[in-house]
């Protein structure tokens, strides 16, 4: 072969390895395996990308000396703006910049809000802080989101969905935060306003004496009343139902807490009656449970003070749902303090569905109670089986209403107090609920996307044993026989040999 052949097979070679190339770059696609298809554009975002009408410019500010394991979210990420602007038509556009490069690259950086997180690293068995970027600005016209930090996994693509969205939804729907009836106040919740912010004008509204509830609201809110609600504000929530509206309800029947260590009745405020009016009936009973948080309790041991982690059954994780887009996506509710519900109603008008429930090993315990941290629970202590603790009604005079026997769980508390971060999924089943009160799920399942927690299985003591067994005794049996097979191979082999077989 002459060297003008070999050239020319050269030349072809590379322009079919670019060809390649190229044909990747614009079919770009990836195989996702994961249990929670993480790696997959969910329909919600390939709606949000079909429906855009403008060009959004991605600037994605990422240091460029990230460490090993920061690297490969740098790469999701661009692998994920890849995706977008191929699903998009090119109305998605992005850029990689490097604020480290200069001081007027961090400044601009910075200046569009982008801050710089610490990254604790090792070089030469040495500890060293690194001070890198990893953010992104996302714009339409004159509107600008940022995500100030690149979260790992599948909440990229909810932040990256979320805000555009925000950018080119124009008219938001507004949703309601009743007050007036000792409720919590918009300050008191700022991670579901955040939440809900990205779909709707989420504000606060006082109940008026001489008009009706505005039906401009695509849904109302009413988060742990305390005070009466009066008959003539009862019947301004069954008169919005009737004009087809939505109410999410989150109410505890008792009063007391955690911190007075006491808990009684709840007084009469009027909301129990007109509830059962509907069917729901909050419990007389606190549910206790085995799958519950833990509180930290300061103990004292001489003279010397520390700090203990305590489980407390009154406050149960909740991990059972009932297929609904509600509960869609939802791993683990916290209800710090809940009661029983139940369902009277027999008109078969009323779609009821029992949305979340305790373990089967739960109990319940008659009001008043007093919370002794130190208390040794028993296992008959919890026998009474799944409780409902969420109900969610469609059709209910025209409306939909949805029931969580708990008044805080969404609430962080008021700015002059201490405020509490709140568990995120929480926060998703409030905005799920608008979500499916205002018929408008396009972020459901992508606002839950990705898994959170995913408990192991509980197996029997039996099962456990047998699995240890198989995992010490199978590798040495699978190396026996690899052994025993490679030592038959072998034999073979020298016979041959010596019968004058080379082959």
């Amino acid at each position: 072969m002459n060297r003008g052949n070999i050239l020319l097979r050269l030349v072809v070679v590379l322009a079919i390895i670019l060809v390649i190339n190229l044909i990747a770059h614009k079919a770009f696609f990836r195989l996702d395996f994961t249990a929670d298809d993480r790696y997959t554009l969910s329909k919600a975002t390939k709606d949000v990308l079909g429906d855009l009408e403008d060009v959004v410019t991605i600037t994605a500010y990422f240091s460029e000396d990230l460490p090993a394991q920061l690297q490969s979210t740098r790469k999701d990420f661009e692998d994920l703006l890849v995706e977008y602007e191929n699903r998009s038509d090119a109305n998605v556009v992005y850029e990689f910049k490097n604020p480290n490069e200069s001081e007027a690259s961090e400044r601009a950086a910075q200046e569009q809000g982008i801050a710089p997180i610490s990254i604790q690293v090792r070089e030469r068995d040495q500890a060293k802080q690194l001070r890198a970027y990893m953010g992104a600005t996302l714009q339409m016209g004159e509107s600008i989101e940022v995500i100030s930090a690149v979260q790992v996994g599948a909440r990229m693509e909810y932040e990256i969905t979320s805000a555009i969205k925000k950018l080119s939804v124009t008219d938001k729907p507004k949703v309601a935060l009743i007050q007036g009836h000792g409720e919590a106040t918009l300050a008191a919740v700022p991670q579901l306003a955040q939440q809900l912010s990205i779909l709707y004008d989420f504000e606060a509204y006082t109940i008026n004496d001489s008009t009706e509830i505005p039906t401009y609201y695509r849904a109302i809110a009413m988060i742990d009343p305390k005070d009466t609600i009066s008959v003539d504000d009862l019947n301004k929530l069954d008169n919005y139902l009737k004009t087809g509206g939505g109410i999410f309800l989150a109410y505890s029947n008792y009063s007391g807490g955690l911190n007075t260590q006491y808990l009684q009745p709840a007084p009469n405020i009027g909301l129990k009656s007109w509830l059962s009016q509907k069917g729901i009936v909050p419990g007389e009973q606190l549910v206790t449970d085995v799958k519950s948080a833990s509180i930290s309790v300061p103990q004292r041991q001489g003279p010397f003070t520390f700090t203990t982690n305590v489980q407390v059954p009154y406050i149960p994780i909740i991990g059972t749902f009932e297929d609904h887009p509600v509960s869609n996506g939802i791993e683990s509710l916290v209800l710090p303090i809940s009661n029983n519900i139940t369902f009277t109603s027999s008109d078969s008008a009323v779609n009821v569905t029992s949305l979340a429930f305790t373990s089967e090993q739960s109990g319940a315990e008659n009001l008043p109670v007093f919370i002794d941290i130190n208390r040794e629970w028993r296992e008959n202590d919890f026998t009474e089986g799944e409780q409902t603790v969420a109900v969610a009604l469609d059709g209910v005079d025209n409306g939909k209403i949805v029931f969580v026997s708990n008044g805080n769980f969404p609430v962080n508390g008021e700015p002059s107090q201490q405020q509490q971060q709140v568990n995120q999924d929480n926060v998703n089943f409030v905005a799920n609920a608008i979500d499916w009160i205002a018929d408008d799920t396009g972020l459901n399942e992508l606002r839950t996307k990705g898994i959170t927690q995913r408990p192991l299985k509980p197996l029997e003591a039996g099962d456990r044993d047998l699995i240890k067994l198989i995992n010490v005794v199978l590798p040495v049996l699978l190396l026996l026989a690899y052994a025993f097979f490679r030592r038959q191979a072998n034999l073979k082999k020298r016979q041959r040999w010596l019968q004058g077989d080379y082959s």
